[in-house]
């Protein structure tokens, strides 16, 4: 269904009956395992910025509940600067290989604790650079997409 770097629905540890939010979702793939780990009591929300992706990720719920006889979970259209979550709604937040594609890193970080609960966590698989990339990786739109790790010696 599309690239990722991890695998955040297992590092939030998710439970029966929470509520998790998919920064980036795609096609749905951890919204699926997501939802799965909260089962009927709970609900795995999708958010992506791209109308393709969103109906990609739609037309995927169809066979996720015919496999598990679920429903719960939905795709939302937005960016992760500006989620179109409500405040203090979500247990946990996921993200794999999405963050690290926002042109406003920070401002993605922080708009992300606004709807989770006190004391509630963040899992984030990602891409972080530990030295810039060199000139001729920053001009591949591969590299970007595909969460690339570049070494220097």
């Amino acid at each position: 269904m599309g690239l990722s770097c991890g695998n955040p629905a297992a590092l939030a540890a998710l439970k029966p009956g929470e509520v998790v939010l998919d920064l980036g979702s795609g096609g749905g793939f951890d919204v699926f395992i997501a939802g799965r780990k909260v089962g009927a009591t709970g609900r795995a929300i999708g958010v992506d910025m791209t109308p393709e992706m969103l109906a990609k990720a739609r037309r995927n719920i169809a066979s996720y509940h015919k496999e598990t006889s679920l429903d719960n979970v939905e795709f939302r259209l937005g960016e992760i600067e500006h989620l179109p979550v409500a405040d203090n709604s979500v247990d946990a937040i996921i993200s794999n290989c999405v963050i690290n594609l926002s042109p406003a890193k920070t401002a993605g970080l922080a708009g992300n604790g606004t709807c989770a609960q006190a004391g509630r966590r963040v899992a984030v698989s990602d891409v972080a650079l530990l030295k810039p990339l060199p000139p001729e990786v920053l001009k591949m739109v591969e590299a970007l997409v595909g969460c690339v790790r570049a070494q220097r010696s």
